[in-house]
């Protein structure tokens, strides 16, 4: 069962490392979507975001300072799931739906940072990790 435990957290945490990835390889193009949805300094506020996603999703993959790494998961989905997927100010109906999809994605990864974040404080790291390797 210790497997299921690391599976679960490579899962999730790569996902928060490949969209890291992303904010940093397509810089100007994030920038450009975030300025359009009105973000303040949109190229600084694409680095910070991507450093909470690589942060936070390495600190998840490797099982080490996973309380700080769910927090940056949870604060950068929320505002993200406010601002960028703000479904109910968009006036095309299949564009709403794509971002009512994205937003509810946002708030339910976002509650999955929560658990995990109760998980470790509640029951420690758990196996297979190196805040715990045995």
């Amino acid at each position: 069962m210790d497997w299921l435990y690391l599976i679960g957290r490579i899962l999730y945490g790569m996902l928060f490392v490949g969209s890291a990835f992303g904010h940093f390889m397509q810089l100007k193009a994030m920038s450009r979507y975030a300025g359009s949805k009105n973000v303040p300094g949109a190229t600084v506020m694409v680095l910070i975001t991507g450093l909470m996603l690589l942060g936070g999703g390495l600190s998840i993959v490797l099982g080490i300072y996973m309380e700080i790494g769910a927090w940056l998961i949870f604060f950068f989905l929320v505002p993200v799931a406010l601002v960028m997927h703000n479904f109910w100010a968009i006036p095309d109906p299949m564009a709403k739906m794509v971002e009512q999809a994205m937003f509810m994605k946002n708030i339910s990864l976002g509650g999955a940072a929560l658990l995990l974040y109760w998980t470790v404080q509640t029951c420690g790291y758990g196996p297979m990790t190196l805040g715990n390797p045995m």
